[in-house]
């Protein structure tokens, strides 16, 4: 799946990847909004498909520098549920294209250990792609190099109505009482619970919002918007925007380590004397 390259270039991705191994803290879990394969087509004045199909190229360059950095799960935003409400030739061009994909790249993932998995409403896909889906996954199933994570008929929403529906069918049946409804037990009704949520999503072409895209997994995600056209991302775009992320504090709610010890104030901030000092509350 790797890209003919330059020696120079080569060498550059090459020192570039073992400056952001050397630093650590790599993302376990890197997810991607694929964004601007319609605008990319249009800048050169060829139909949308045409756009899709570029993309293609990208989602080779990215697996390999997640490979090559030691990402253990990427997720790519292929199909939204959004995405039916397309003009109905461009919907089917694009089933289309992912069992021509799957078909004729399917030896090259087994090749670099890729193993492939799909989070959405699958039920949705046409037969035939299912199919061909079906076949890719279970032939990828032994390979642990990379988890590649095809979202596709998916939402966020949708996703998160699901795991309520299952929650609540436990509570008819008797097998759960909603005071023991708690994160996990919504959790396991995600499409694809066993998978860690992802460090880091990005987002091409410019625009700055999820798109209904893992609103549950990314609550403490941290984001990295870029400019570039999804055709057009490249290995070393991959590879600065998780330099971008090791620079990053992630504290999930916590104070930073950079910031000093409070004194034990715990007794004076129970006081009502005090508050009413503060909000100035009469009695």
């Amino acid at each position: 799946m790797s890209e003919s390259k330059t020696p120079d270039h080569a060498n550059d991705l090459d020192r570039f990847a073992a400056e952001i191994k050397e630093r650590g803290n790599i993302p376990r879990h890197v997810a991607v909004i694929m964004d601007g394969n319609g605008r990319w087509a249009k800048r050169r004045h060829l139909p949308r498909v045409a756009g899709h199909r570029a993309g293609r190229h990208a989602v080779r360059r990215t697996v390999a520098a997640c490979q090559r950095l030691g990402v253990e799960v990427l997720t790519l935003y292929t199909f939204s549920q959004e995405n039916w409400n397309r003009p109905d030739a461009e919907v089917k061009a694009l089933w289309l294209f992912l069992q021509e994909v799957l078909g004729s790249e399917i030896e090259e993932l087994n090749e670099v250990g890729v193993r492939l998995r799909a989070t959405g409403d699958l039920d949705m896909i046409p037969a035939k792609a299912r199919s061909a889906l079906d076949k890719g996954i279970a032939y990828l199933a032994h390979n642990d190099r990379l988890v590649l994570n095809l979202a596709l008929a998916y939402g966020g929403r949708d996703e998160i109505v699901r795991a309520a529906r299952l929650a609540a069918e436990q509570v008819l049946a008797g097998s759960l009482k909603p005071e023991d409804i708690t994160e996990d037990v919504l959790r396991e009704g995600l499409y694809s619970p066993d998978l860690v949520d992802p460090d880091l999503v990005i987002r091409t072409s410019g625009e700055y919002r999820l798109s209904n895209f893992l609103i549950w997994q990314s609550a403490y995600s941290e984001m990295y918007f870029t400019p570039v056209l999804w055709p057009d991302f490249s290995e070393n775009d991959m590879m600065q925007a998780i330099h971008d992320f090791q620079g990053r504090e992630r504290r999930f709610g916590a104070l930073g380590e950079d910031v000093p010890p409070q004194k034990e104030e715990s007794s004076s901030l129970l006081d009502p004397a005090r508050w009413k000092r503060l909000f100035k509350v009469r009695s």
